[in-house]
């Protein structure tokens, strides 16, 4: 299967069921990227070219999501973080740089506090810190709505959070693309992996010890729920974190502009490889 910008996708499957893909040079630093709820690892098809000309870069379906099956146990953030060093297990690699997208964010913290050793650097994309109680109450009602109504209940709001006005007018057919991932999610499983991301972050916020690898934290100037504020609580945690605020953009912006999302990467990962 071809990717949106054209690479050839061959999905590989790892002992314990994980799917998978890896591109770019055998050799290169790894990549792992973690996409967020409800979603699957095809967000990342137009960031991947850029990534994997000078990295290996391995995509994944989160346990629950995509071609990946649920895990036999409750989804748990500690859970989502070993299917990682699994995988890498799997593949034969101690090490990776970790890009978690929102919910993956989360997980990538959580792999960084399990795994230090493991977590040569972490991007963390539009990803939570601790909410307002406004908010917190906002996304717990969505979470009940979710489980009594399913995943569409809550898609429509959704694809008005991570898009902009313009882009959602423009782009129908990504629109329906990323619906029809969304509505696809299991009904009776959703709600557990919505649960994660609404009550997970006391488990990650002021960690101790504290995450010391190089950090990147990026979020963009209309992500609604997860916007500069949080972005800079998440950065000031970690010693040395950089932090990029994109310009007229929503949660989405790894979709909506690529470009701009692959060239904070980029200048970020050049830094990391440099430094060895």
């Amino acid at each position: 299967m071809a990717t949106a910008s054209g690479h050839v996708r061959s999905m590989m499957r790892s002992a314990n069921g994980t799917a998978y893909d890896v591109f770019g040079p055998h050799g290169a630093p790894l990549v792992v990227l973690i996409h967020g709820l409800g979603l699957n690892r095809g967000i990342w098809d137009q960031v991947i070219p850029a990534l994997s000309a000078d990295f290996r870069v391995l995509s994944y379906d989160i346990q629950g999501h995509g071609e990946t099956p649920p895990p036999a146990d409750q989804p748990s953030l500690k859970l989502l973080a070993k299917q990682i060093a699994d995988l890498l297990d799997s593949i034969g690699a101690k090490t990776a740089i970790l890009v978690g997208f929102s919910l993956g964010g989360m997980i990538a913290r959580r792999f960084a506090q399990d795994y230090p050793a493991r977590t040569l650097a972490l991007a963390i994309l539009h990803s939570p810190h601790r909410r307002t109680a406004d908010a917190q109450a906002a996304i717990l009602a969505r979470v009940e709505q979710a489980g009594g109504e399913g995943p569409a209940a809550t898609v429509e709001a959704a694809l008005v959070r991570w898009f902009t006005d313009d882009f959602r007018r423009d782009h129908p057919a990504v629109m329906q693309k990323v619906r029809g991932w969304v509505v696809a999610n299991n009904p009776s499983t959703y709600p557990q992996f919505y649960r994660i991301l609404a009550d997970g972050i006391d488990e990650i916020v002021a960690p101790r010890p504290p995450i010391t690898c190089p950090t990147l934290v990026m979020t963009a100037d209309q992500d609604f729920g997860n916007g500069p504020e949080m972005a800079r609580a998440i950065a000031a945690e970690i010693v040395g974190a950089e932090t990029v605020v994109l310009p007229g953009l929503r949660h989405m912006a790894l979709m909506e502009d690529p470009q701009s999302t692959n060239a904070a990467l980029l200048s970020f990962l050049g830094r990391v490889a440099a430094h060895g």
